[in-house]
């Protein structure tokens, strides 16, 4: 394929250049489209009650829970559960995504907040 456009040439190029870490999170066996656990590397409560809260107010999502396995191992294991419709999958990224959300409104807010503060200390 001599001929590839000069798109797809950069592309290429920029998969040959984009480095990925170690995978941090795998579905442990007996997954199904709508329940399955999945393991995350080096996390904790901090991420595992956050993502259960923001799973839980997906509509789609009939449960979601977390556990730490054992202390002394930094592995966090969240287990969702979807009506059908919507696959497990899905509501994991939703929850990602709707808790970055929050994350930059908090920021915001934060840095508004902040900002004032300096402006009225300096008057």
């Amino acid at each position: 394929m001599a001929d590839a456009p000069a798109d797809d040439e950069a592309a290429t190029q920029a998969r040959e250049h984009i480095e990925i870490g170690p995978q941090r999170v795998r579905v442990l066996p007996g997954a199904s489209e709508t329940a399955a656990s999945f393991e995350f590397e080096g996390e904790d409560h901090t991420l595992g009650n956050a993502l259960r809260y923001m799973i839980m107010k997906n509509p789609e999502v009939e449960f979601c829970g977390y556990s730490i396995p054992h202390p002394s191992e930094a592995k966090m294991n969240v287990r969702i559960q979807t009506y059908e419709g919507t696959t497990v999958y899905d509501a994991l990224e939703k929850g990602f995504d709707d808790l970055a959300d929050l994350c930059d409104v908090v920021t915001e807010k934060f840095t508004e907040a902040r900002d004032a503060f300096v402006a009225r200390e300096h008057e």
